[in-house]
């Protein structure tokens, strides 16, 4: 059996761990949708390249919302940690 919380759900758990995964699929899905309503105001273009297009950008969110999220872990990881421990055994 988990020995989380029952009240608290197993994606809210995740994103607390790591919120930029809800933000990459808001963006995921915000991109989408929006791609998808411009859809009818698209001129000339077919309609495999508009949704090359709405593909490309909805995937480059995403990535870059990764790339941030593992920077943001390597900061907390490599830099303020390596501070925190310095400073406790200063204070010791």
């Amino acid at each position: 059996m988990s020995t989380y919380d029952e009240n608290e759900s197993k994606f809210m758990r995740k994103a607390k761990e790591n919120p930029f995964v809800p933000i990459g699929m808001a963006g995921f899905f915000g991109i989408v949708g929006y791609r998808l309503l411009k859809m009818k105001n698209r001129g000339d273009t077919k309609m495999s390249v508009h949704l090359i297009h709405m593909r490309v950008a909805a995937q480059g969110f995403v990535v870059g919302a990764m790339t941030i999220g593992v920077l943001y872990s390597m900061y907390k990881e490599y830099i303020v940690k390596p501070r925190e421990q310095e400073k406790a055994t200063q204070q010791k």
